[in-house]
């Protein structure tokens, strides 16, 4: 955003207040609550639990590192600490891992200006066409999809697109790139009403594929359908790989976050695996 460190500033504090601390829940099966100086998800079968925000200091972060160990433990799941670079208080990751949490790898919060990234040219590459997700069908594609590109079964975000589709499709677009019959990338944009910022997440292009501008074009679909909506900022936590790409388009880095997991309790019976966050948005 320029080297207006308060313009910075502002756009900052707005992220913390409306992606964080204000954050809606994934889904209508979710809960988002305050707990003290802390915001948290807690959510059904395989969705994402953690802390969205904090506000501790020297005096209160271990006291509450322990509240949400416990309480998360009472539930039998395991979870997130979406810990941002400029969190208090210093030695915050520190503690964390203290308390048991493992460090995954760190992504980059980058924001672009809707508009800018809307009137980027993109044409699809030879072959490929663009399908809105609309069903449970589009859903299927776009898990086939992440499978192949990430790696690893990801059953919660095909759970959280269908039950947004369902019960709030007003703040879900996804969309799938095919290949003739074949799903070869797929990506959402989350919207939230009276949020200056729209979220990209779970970008994913299969291997055979990255490279001839999939990304690109998804991107820019995205921005396009958050500029018809009067949308102004663009937000994404950006993996190495995508992270390049985005700053090409015009994205600027606001921070890093870092996703500090703690496993599930153990004890007598099978404990629940740990909930799939949200996902960075990788090439």
């Amino acid at each position: 955003m320029g080297s207006d460190h308060g313009a910075e500033a502002r756009l900052l504090a707005a992220y913390d207040r409306h992606v964080r601390e204000c954050a809606p829940p994934d889904t209508p099966g979710c809960q988002v609550e305050r707990a003290g100086r802390v915001v948290r998800q807690t959510s059904p079968g395989s969705g994402w639990n953690g802390v969205l925000w904090s506000d501790l200091d020297e005096d209160t972060a271990d006291a509450a590192i322990a509240a949400q160990v416990a309480y998360f433990a009472g539930r039998g799941s395991g979870f997130e600490w979406k810990l941002y670079g400029h969190d208090r208080p210093a030695g915050l990751a520190g503690r964390l891992r203290a308390a048991g949490f493992t460090p995954e790898p760190a992504e980059t919060v980058l924001v672009g200006r809707t508009q800018e990234v809307a009137a980027l040219p993109a044409e699809p590459p030879a072959g490929i066409t663009l399908h809105a997700v609309a069903d449970e069908s589009g859903a299927d594609l776009m898990e086939r999809v992440h499978t192949e590109a990430f790696g690893r079964h990801r059953p919660g975000i095909r759970e959280l697109v269908v039950e947004r589709l369902h019960r709030a499709p007003e703040t879900i677009a996804a969309v799938v790139a095919m290949a003739g019959g074949v799903p070869v990338s797929a990506a959402r944009l989350e919207m939230q009403p009276g949020s200056p910022f729209a979220g990209l997440w779970g970008g994913g292009t299969v291997p055979a594929w990255r490279g001839r501008g999939v990304y690109r074009l998804l991107v820019a679909h995205r921005a396009r359908i958050a500029a018809a909506r009067g949308i102004p900022y663009l937000h994404v936590d950006a993996s190495a790989q995508s992270r390049p790409i985005l700053e090409r388009l015009g994205f600027d880095v606001l921070g890093t976050t870092v996703p500090y997991v703690r496993e599930p309790p153990t004890g007598p019976g099978p404990a629940p695996a740990p909930a799939p966050g949200p996902g960075p948005d990788p090439s």
